[in-house]
């Protein structure tokens, strides 16, 4: 991912180190033990901080077990507001959503595939990832124009449906390189699925 060029202090480099350290050992714990067997002080205690350290970064476990999700989405929104995302707004999500994954690093292509195999087991994962994708979509339509008209909120519902599609096909392998050329087959696919007759 791009790094700014302004200097990073020592505190907020540890801070940052703090808050890797606890997004990559609460996915390998909650991939082991399972989320909800895996209580906050056993992850606290692996990595060796303290509570009050975990709610400076995170607000619960699903928070920092969602991290690598909203990496993505953080970087999504950013480069949603970059100037040139012009055109239709189908070809703008797609430009958008791979221009996001290619500032993803390796760890992240690690930690995500992860993440998605967490949400689908665990039933609180899964309510925070509804809503926070909820949240996402919402917020996509306030950038992009109305967020009230039904139009642009058909758009993003699609938009976010061919993004699953593109997962649900490259989750099995979770090949780095084959993320993006599934989120164009997908979004390939949307004007002829409009048109599918029975």
């Amino acid at each position: 991912m791009p790094t700014s060029e302004v200097p990073v202090s020592l505190r907020e480099r540890k801070k940052q180190r703090t808050r890797q350290a606890l997004a990559e050992t609460a996915v390998s714990m909650f991939t082991e033990r399972g989320f909800e067997a895996t209580t906050l002080d056993a992850l606290v205690d692996a990595v060796e901080v303290s509570k009050r350290t975990f709610f400076r970064n995170f607000r619960s476990k699903e928070d920092v077990a969602f991290t690598a999700a909203k990496q993505l989405w953080d970087v999504f929104l950013a480069a949603l507001d970059e100037p040139g995302r012009t055109g239709p707004l189908v070809d703008v999500f797609r430009d958008t959503m791979l221009a996001a994954l290619e500032r993803m690093d390796e760890d992240w292509y690690r930690r995500f595939p992860a993440t998605l195999r967490l949400i689908e087991r665990s039933s609180s994962l899964d309510g925070y990832s509804r809503r926070f994708c909820a949240g996402v979509q919402a917020e996509i339509a306030r950038r992009i124009g109305d967020p009230d008209r039904l139009e642009l909120r058909l758009l993003v519902e699609f938009f976010v449906a061919a993004w699953n599609c593109a997962l649900a096909e490259w989750l099995p392998d979770c090949a780095p390189g084959e993320l993006p050329e599934c989120v164009r087959r997908a979004f390939g696919a949307i004007e002829g699925s409009l048109r599918l007759a029975r």
